[in-house]
């Protein structure tokens, strides 16, 4: 990491780590993982700033000499995050297309913290815009499914609960389950269909709702016949394991990756897929983790280097 000096900043109320870094002038996204090894001893769960702690904000001294090769605008990450520069050309000719559980009518489990509703379906949208983008800026040919055109990429804790999501190109998301993963199921389809012979993979990004009680790690799916799936989900899987023994290696990670192929999805999609729940939103631990945005966009720069291993690492490559 290029630097001339390290300055010392204190974590005020509200503060994540790309909140601190865009308050120093640090693109988080290039340096969120130098931020963690320099503060690594000061860190909570999932990277959570202490009030009133000090810690060290590298200074880049090369960070505004580096030009941008061009950048698209994407209107449906929201006015904030539209802008999506052109980092490298790796995913170039893929093409995927990402999935957020529940959406339209179907918000998934709601529960209340600090007096406010918050549901499945935000913060999985909220993940998957945020994995969409990174994708994109490596090149690849990105189709989000499940949309909603006012929500955009979010940086508060609290996700507003609403049932406007419709499903691709702009379809309502009907009520009966069976009917809303039947559509999700023909939309991948027709599109997998249209682009036969180019490489295709399909992630779908869901919070879970099992007990209270249960705290667990992200884990994948994928379906038993896919070799493709297979490797996808373990690729990004294997990632999930050496980013936590690097920044928490006093935490055991017990995410996994197994079959699940009597998930409708798993089971009637035509692209290979991996199928991650990133949390339980009715479990207090994973709350903290799931409401935090630098989490969230922890989460989906993770997947998404799981994802460029896996396809840089193809067989035949």
């Amino acid at each position: 990491m290029a630097q001339d000096s390290i300055q010392h900043v204190k974590a005020e109320e509200g503060d994540g780590i790309y909140s601190l870094l865009r308050r120093h002038g640090l693109d988080p996204g290039k340096f969120y993982e130098d931020f963690v090894q320099l503060n690594n001893a000061n860190l909570g769960d999932d990277f959570q700033l202490y009030v009133g702690k000090s810690y060290q904000i590298p200074q880049a001294i090369e960070q505004n000499e580096i030009p941008e090769v061009f950048s698209q605008n994407y209107p449906i990450f929201g006015k904030d995050y539209a802008t999506v520069p052109s980092i490298s050309n790796r995913l170039d000719k893929t093409v995927y297309y990402l999935i957020s559980g529940h959406g339209g009518p179907d918000p998934g489990a709601v529960e209340n913290h600090g007096g406010k509703k918050i549901s499945e379906d935000e913060y999985a949208y909220d993940v998957t815009l945020r994995l969409a983008r990174e994708l994109l800026s490596h090149g690849a040919e990105v189709h989000i499914i499940v949309q909603d055109e006012n929500d955009g990429i979010r940086d508060e804790r609290i996700l507003n609960l609403d049932t406007d999501e419709v499903v691709f190109p702009n379809k309502a998301i009907p009520l009966r389950q069976v009917e809303r993963l039947s559509q999700r199921v023909e939309a991948v389809n027709r599109l997998y269909l249209k682009h036969k012979g180019r490489y295709q993979r399909l992630i779908v990004t869901h919070v879970d709702s099992r007990s209270k009680g249960t705290n667990i790690d992200v884990f994948f799916y994928h379906h038993h016949k896919s070799k493709n799936g297979k490797r996808l989900a373990e690729n990004i899987h294997k990632t999930f394991q050496k980013k936590y023994k690097k920044f928490q290696p006093n935490r055991k990670y017990t995410g996994t990756f197994k079959d699940r192929s009597n998930l409708y999805l798993v089971k009637n999609t035509l692209p290979a897929i991996a199928y991650i729940e990133i949390g339980n939103i009715r479990n207090k631990k994973d709350q903290r983790r799931i409401l935090d945005p630098d989490n969230r966009q922890a989460l989906a720069k993770w997947i998404s280097e799981g994802i460029l291993l896996d396809f840089e690492t193809r067989p035949g490559q």
